[in-house]
């Protein structure tokens, strides 16, 4: 048998896999644990997962499950939430190093700074960012959910942090209000250009285009549907289109394939992310990582009480508004 903590993702083989996969799924019975992956994942994980989900679903999954243990195959930002929302619970990460640099271009000193430069708004984080940043926030938000969230806010003005492209798509949805964004973004999303989706258009043109909102505006504005991964997998797999351009993380393209494999997903293969749009930080994450992570019970997540204390109350707001 293949020693599956110290193999290597590339060293194995179809059958190795599927054996890994049963030996992390027994283990999870075993240990009476919760296995949450974001779409980003790579295939083989998502497949192991209890619950595949974008940010607002994992969040709601992670404050409903009765598991003693919950193994969270996503970002830091993402685990830093699940533990934030089950403080009494065992939060495993399979990569710790697994960062996202969006939720790094802000600081909790940064937004206190803010708000003392605009004492009358309210801050609207992003869940895409550090737990010290939401405790110093006042709502989170996901792609999903953020304008419903904002315009239930009695605030007539926000500051926005830190994803600029998604403040801006906000903004254009709530226009009664005064935005204040700060100007961070996802690097794999905001650096695929307009002239790009351009000639896909041009290459495939009797397809829709399904747009993440953490692309660029001109990006956006030739997008015939725009929303979070979940509400990207609906319009691409029901629309009457029988070929859909999608600009986001090409992990999705697994998901969608397994919803509707009857329609054809076109993603984006002229950037330099491994010839697409690719969040290297999400695929740091294998099932050999996995594997001996959920075996030793490594790599948990621990926050100081009080940030947990202060950061819950922005995350359990965002439940409740959405």
């Amino acid at each position: 048998m293949i020693t599956f903590e110290l193999a290597k993702e590339e060293s194995l083989d179809n059958r190795q896999i599927k054996e890994l996969q049963e030996e992390i799924r027994a283990l999870a019975k075993q240990k009476n644990a919760v296995i949450l992956s974001h779409y980003y994942q790579r295939p083989e994980v998502q497949d192991i997962a209890d619950f595949v989900g974008d940010s607002l679903e994992l969040s709601r999954k992670a404050s409903q499950t009765d598991a003693d243990i919950i193994l969270f195959c996503g970002v830091r930002f993402m685990c830093e939430t699940a533990k934030i929302l089950n403080p009494t619970k065992k939060v495993l990460h399979p990569n710790p190093e697994s960062g996202c640099p969006m939720a790094d271009m802000i600081t909790a000193k940064q937004v206190l700074k803010l708000k003392e430069e605009h004492p009358d708004a309210e801050v609207v984080a992003y869940v895409n960012t550090t737990a010290e940043v939401k405790a110093v926030s006042d709502v989170c938000v996901t792609s999903a959910n953020a304008v419903k969230v904002v315009k239930k806010l009695e605030s007539k003005k926000i500051i926005f942090i830190p994803d600029q492209a998604l403040g801006n798509w906000v903004k254009k949805h709530v226009p009664e209000k005064e935005f204040v964004i700060w100007q961070g973004f996802c690097p794999p999303h905001f650096e695929f250009t307009a002239r790009e989706l351009q000639k896909l258009k041009e290459k495939y043109p009797d397809a829709k285009v399904a747009v993440h909102p953490e692309c660029h505006q001109k990006v956006i504005e030739m997008a015939d549907f725009v929303g979070s991964t979940s509400q990207i997998i609906n319009y691409a797999t029901t629309c009457d289109a029988d070929k859909v351009i999608v600009i986001t993380e090409v992990g999705l393209k697994h998901t969608l394939m397994k919803k509707n494999p009857n329609k054809e997903y076109i993603f984006p293969e002229s950037m330099n992310y491994c010839g697409t749009v690719y969040c290297c930080t999400m695929k740091a994450i294998n099932l050999p990582l996995v594997y001996k992570t959920l075996k030793e019970e490594i790599n948990e997540v621990i926050l100081p009480e009080d940030i947990i204390e202060k950061a819950k109350r922005p995350l359990e707001r965002m439940l409740e508004l959405s």
